[in-house]
């Protein structure tokens, strides 16, 4: 028991050492403005948070992930592919290519790919 006590003490110690050590050597300061603010995608937190957003920078990232969760549900149909259902298949295939299409084409005609400036 007595050799427990004494070895938790030595593993306390010897931690309690090594972050003394790597705080007294490291280079980080935390005197710096930028260091002590938290990250937020390139806006300044110093600054008002009511800044206008980009509309058109939203709708493009919408779309785009849209799209991208509809293609990681396209690639599980390609590797069930099966000659016994292949009608099936096409079918749900070409359904879904179908919804995507329809999407893109609404997206097209609202305006939201237009890269011109607003």
């Amino acid at each position: 028991m007595l050799l427990n006590m004494i070895m938790i003490t030595i593993f306390i110690f010897i931690a309690l050492l090594m972050m003394i050590i790597c705080s007294i050597i490291s280079k980080k300061t935390f005197m710096d403005r930028e260091k002590n603010s938290p990250f937020e995608c390139g806006f300044d937190p110093m600054n008002s948070a009511r800044i206008p957003f980009s509309m058109h920078f939203f709708l493009i990232a919408m779309i785009f992930l849209i799209f991208d969760v509809e293609m990681t549900l396209i690639f599980p149909l390609i590797m069930v592919f099966n000659l016994t259902i292949l009608k099936n298949w096409i079918f749900i295939n070409l359904f879904f290519m179908f919804i995507l299409l329809l999407g893109i084409y609404h997206e097209w005609n609202q305006g939201a790919l237009n890269w011109t400036n607003k």
